[in-house]
């Protein structure tokens, strides 16, 4: 399938990789890629897989899911950006959450959109980053542009509640259960994951948080929160 916003005359393939473990979603992406001026030239399901095959491969874009299991895709950013100087690492995922919009380009992301995209979109997204064009919605690049300018009023990710920036949705769910003393048996219970994925976040948590157990953690957090900072912001 041809796709109708393709340039014309002799352009390499931009060569994109996908990270995201769900092998629909990514024979969905790759079929939404299909055009003569695309090549996907990879995928990987896991953050382990991303880091071995990326520094190898070297692609143009690498679309990255957030939600990947054991290590998050935020922590895979901050783990890949530096290793590939030259790959533009776009996020590609179902949040909308300003915080992790925040992070991802505060660490590094070339762009941020969503799922719901549609192919044509997905490919002018993949295409503009040819000439330096931002992979966003305006809405969310506003937000980007207020949240990392500090402006009040747009709940910004700082102060008191900074301490809880570095986390990912995910681990600030996790963090809002631990801290009600919930075990890790009934946090995967509420959140539906299993428990040994919950371990893998509080064992993160406990690591950006710079505590020793969860009870320090939850301390942090109830620092944070009852000083009216931290948090997800609202959307």
């Amino acid at each position: 399938m041809t796709a109708p916003n393709a340039p014309t005359g002799a352009v390499r393939p931009m060569r994109v990789m996908l990270v995201d473990d769900h092998a629909l979603v990514r024979s969905a992406v790759r079929q939404a890629l299909t055009a003569p001026d695309i090549e996907v030239v990879g995928e990987a399901a896991t953050a382990e897989e991303a880091l071995a095959m990326a520094p190898e491969l070297r692609p143009d874009v690498l679309l990255l899911d957030l939600n990947l299991p054991g290590t998050d895709g935020l922590h895979l950013l901050r783990e890949l950006a530096p290793r590939l100087p030259e790959t533009r690492i776009v996020i590609l995922t179902v949040s909308e959450s300003r915080r992790d919009l925040v992070e991802a380009i505060r660490h590094g992301a070339a762009g941020y959109v969503t799922k719901d995209l549609s192919p044509d979109a997905l490919q002018r997204a993949v295409r503009g980053l040819r000439t330096d064009e931002l992979p966003m919605s305006r809405a969310m690049a506003s937000d980007v542009v207020r949240q990392l300018a500090g402006a009040p009023g747009h709940g910004a990710v700082a102060g008191e509640g900074e301490l809880l920036d570095g986390l990912s949705e995910r681990e600030w769910e996790v963090l809002t259960h631990l801290a009600q003393g919930l075990t890790d048996r009934e946090i995967a219970g509420r959140l539906g994951i299993s428990p040994r994925t919950v371990e893998t976040h509080v064992g993160s948590i406990l690591h950006k948080l710079g505590v020793r157990n969860r009870a320090q953690a939850a301390a942090r957090y109830r620092e944070a929160t009852s000083s009216g900072s931290g948090g997800p912001a609202e959307d």
